[in-house]
């Protein structure tokens, strides 16, 4: 457990009580007597919420995990987090303030004569009701919310800097077992220790076998400055906008990480809460942004050293609570974590599942509707043969191709793509769907080959729907990565076949019908 270490008298927590209270105070922020300042407090801060502005003042305390026991150091850490919290939430953090006390005692805000005393991160507030925490507790987290989510989690990682002086299975490996040592030290009493033992044991297994690929991901640059703490508390709406905030900065070991770890913190919040939809969207709009097949390799072991963390922290913090209620809260949250920490290692049963149709038939909707229960959590990647076309030619998804994208060479590079990436999957031990028009018999039956191969069930499923269905459709998209008009779909109607083998489905209805017709073809 974290332990505080004490400071100097003269500049430990008690240095800060006077300014603490002055901060409180709605003089202090220019407001009217009778408008109240929030205050909400941590073991490492406190942020004052005054009118439409927050203030974070880091406390004076020195742990074994950050140390802002001087005004230099929580200036530093302050400045730290300004920067890192900008890639991603540039309308929230607006910059250090230094306080500053003139010889009569008083304090201003970076203004005024006077020595600088302490420091402050000045933040915009924000609606916490937009928390996504909040609106999962709610019922109310909206899974189309998930795609500009998922996007916000690319950006960061694409543009975060390299760093290969951390991560790799050494870091993993201590992570492991500081979860083994915790779990043992604070969950006796609240938690199996059978379960425990079980779950380092099988972690470090799945370490051994996975080491050489962390290493590699971290010589390739997929060990990056990311966020470190990405679930959902740390996500907000601002101006309509998803916004992530709140990262480390005070420990690059916690943040400087495998791209993947990062966003299986994310994942695994969404499986505790029983969003399995909504994980398996934020996975695979993810994919869809960076090709990053490579890494679900890892998954597995990323969600369940996720969850095992957080089951080490909720049994640790029973411990130190005085309300039983409390405690006893704590220890189930405990027991759900070491639940899921188990189940997501336990080997899942990959399958593959085509499906093929004219252009606006409904392949991609039927497959993002299914893929949360196809193979082991967090369900089906989906690949999807327009999103790939974009990416052999370095285009954003939604944004259209030339006639270049559309040749017939372009065409066998797609299907030959997708055929890659739909074994890769395979391998890594996750189900798969495959999303496209399958113009062919030697398309079609090169999909099958593949689950045949690696020995693995297949099912093709072919959607079929009148032609003005399909023109209604596809004249109502937006921002959609097919190109795809009534006159190209009136064109694959003259030249397309279901494959024999494949189960023909009646698409001119509304995805419920579908899907569960879908679904008992896959039983």
């Amino acid at each position: 457990m974290a332990q505080i270490i004490n400071t100097k008298p003269d500049n430990g927590p008690e240095s800060q009580r006077p300014l603490i209270a002055w901060l409180s105070s709605p003089a202090a922020h220019g407001l009217d007597a009778r408008k109240a300042v929030e205050r909400v407090e941590t073991h490492a801060s406190v942020v004052f919420l005054a009118g439409q502005r927050a203030w974070k003042l880091k406390r004076a305390v020195r742990y074994d995990y950050f140390d802002y026991s001087t005004p230099a150091r929580r200036r530093h850490y302050l400045l730290e987090e300004l920067r890192l919290n900008r890639r991603t939430a540039p309308s929230i953090y607006r910059a250090v303030r230094a306080v500053r006390q003139t010889p009569d005692g008083a304090y201003r805000i970076d203004s005024g004569t006077g020595r600088a005393v302490d420091y402050l991160l000045e933040m915009r507030q924000f609606d916490p009701a937009t928390q996504f925490d909040r609106l999962a507790e709610r019922g109310a987290l909206d899974l189309a919310l998930m795609a500009p989510l998922a996007d916000a989690m690319a950006r960061l990682h694409e543009t975060a800097t390299p760093r290969r002086d951390h991560g790799g299975a050494g870091a993993m490996r201590r992570v492991i077992e500081g979860n083994r040592d915790g779990l043992a030290a604070y969950g006796a009493g609240a938690l199996d220790g059978a379960a425990c033992t079980r779950l380092a044991e099988s972690s470090l297994t799945l370490l051994d076998r996975l080491g050489a690929r962390l290493d590699a991901r971290r010589a390739d640059g997929f060990v990056r400055h990311c966020h470190g703490d990405l679930h959902l508390r740390n996500i907000c709406l601002v101006d309509g906008e998803t916004t992530i905030f709140d990262c480390i900065e005070f420990d690059d070991a916690f943040s400087c990480i495998d791209t993947w770890y990062d966003g299986a913190f994310l994942v695994m919040d969404l499986l505790d809460r029983g969003l399995g939809a909504h994980a398996n969207a934020v996975l695979n709009r993810y994919l869809d942004r960076t090709g990053d097949i490579d890494g679900i390799t890892l998954l597995p072991l990323f969600l369940s050293v996720r969850a095992a963390v957080r089951a080490k922290i909720c049994a640790t913090a029973a411990t130190l609570q005085t309300d039983s209620a409390n405690a006893a809260g704590l220890r189930d949250a405990a027991r759900s974590y070491l639940e899921l920490a188990l189940s997501v290692m336990e080997p899942g049963a990959p399958r593959v599942l085509a499906i093929g149709g004219i252009s606006g038939s409904g392949k991609t909707t039927l497959a993002r509707r299914l893929a949360p229960g196809v193979g082991p959590a967090p369900g089906a990647v989906v690949l999807r043969s327009d999103i790939e076309r974009k990416r052999l030619f370095g285009v954003p998804p939604e944004r259209p191709l030339g006639p270049e994208g559309y040749t017939t060479e372009a065409n066998q590079r797609v299907y030959a793509t997708l055929l890659d990436r739909a074994r890769a999957i395979i391998d890594a031990g996750h189900g798969v769907i495959v999303d496209a028009v399958w113009p062919d018999p030697k398309t079609s039956g090169a999909i099958e080959a593949v689950a045949r191969d690696a020995g693995v069930p297949f099912t093709g499923l072919w959607l079929d729907a009148p032609l003005e269905t399909l023109a209604r459709r596809l004249a109502g998209r937006r921002r959609d990565a097919s190109e795809a008009t009534a006159d190209v779909a009136a064109r694959q109607a003259q030249r397309v076949a279901r494959p024999a083998s494949w189960v023909r489905l009646d698409a001119s209805g509304g995805v419920d019908a579908v899907a569960a017709a879908a679904r008992s073809a896959l039983r």
